[in-house]
């Protein structure tokens, strides 16, 4: 579990991270400076939001019962989710721009009912593309990430398909240097909390047979693979940090489109999409 100054710091990183690549990788940049905006937003939404919650808060419900638990009635958001929705109509690109400005157009009811939804569904909903549910996760990432730090997860079990303290399914896979070689770890696709898992083992569907696992690995990002599923046809990104400890993984995997088009030409559908949809 990270503590909330080091989900704080985390931002930080983050943008940097951003920014390195976008000058980098050309055919990123623009995904990349995008992201660095909405980076900028959730650092400042997230230290904002730690400076309003009461000593007193509860801790909130970041598992399956979290339903009806969205801090509303302690903390309102909505005037920051306006000044949100303004960021993206200004600095997104063109259909996620109109998107947001007819948010903005919704009633306070509805735009509470919006972020609720997600808050509820958030992590563990496939049905839903990834830039359908796009307001939603970006705008309320700092806080699940805020709830996560203050919560105590159960202990975990070996190779876990759902995040322990969420229930959120895995958004990458992660490799750790440890010992000669690299632990394997899931991160959250809500709550960015991370879990060790095991390495030979489909995340999905649990198949261990390495001959139906495939792993690809583009020319342009060697330190990030596609791990592939022949039984389910569903994939992970990993990134490791064996091949380059700087990478920031929910940063570098927006830069890895090649990856992106191999798993859609072959017919692998990814498990879940990280939040441009790259």
């Amino acid at each position: 579990m990270k503590a909330a100054q080091a989900v704080a710091a985390e931002y930080d990183a983050r943008i940097r991270r951003a920014e390195y690549l976008a000058s980098t990788y050309p055919f990123a940049e623009e995904v990349l400076r995008f992201y660095s905006r909405l980076a900028e937003f959730q650092k400042t939404f997230y230290a904002e939001f730690k400076s309003d919650v009461k000593t007193g808060l509860p801790s909130r419900k970041l598992g399956s019962a979290r339903a009806g638990s969205f801090p509303f009635d302690s903390i309102n958001v909505l005037p920051r989710l306006t000044t949100f929705l303004a960021l993206l109509g200004e600095t997104a690109p063109s259909a996620l721009a109109t998107a947001a400005r007819q948010i903005s157009r919704l009633d306070a009811d509805s735009l509470r009912s919006l972020l609720a939804a997600y808050w509820e569904l958030g992590g563990s909903d496939q049905s839903v593309g990834p830039f359908a549910q796009f307001v939603p996760r970006a705008f309320l990432q700092p806080l699940a990430e805020f709830f996560a730090s203050r919560a105590t997860a159960p202990p975990a079990l070996s190779t876990q398909h759902a995040c322990p303290l969420c229930d959120g399914l895995p958004l990458l896979g992660v490799l750790r240097p440890e010992g000669d070689g690299g632990k394997r770890w899931m991160l959250c696709s809500f709550c960015s909390q991370e879990w060790d898992f095991r390495r030979i083992y489909c995340p999905n569907c649990g198949e261990e047979d390495e001959k139906k696992l495939p792993v690809y690995v583009a020319e342009q990002v060697p330190h990030i693979r596609v791990e592939a599923c022949e039984t389910c046809k569903i994939y992970i990104r990993t990134v490791d940090l064996t091949l380059d400890g700087n990478a920031v993984p929910v940063v570098d995997d927006l830069a890895a489109i090649p990856l992106t088009l191999w798993a859609q030409e072959r017919g692998f559908t990814r498990m879940q999409p990280n939040l441009l949809g790259t």
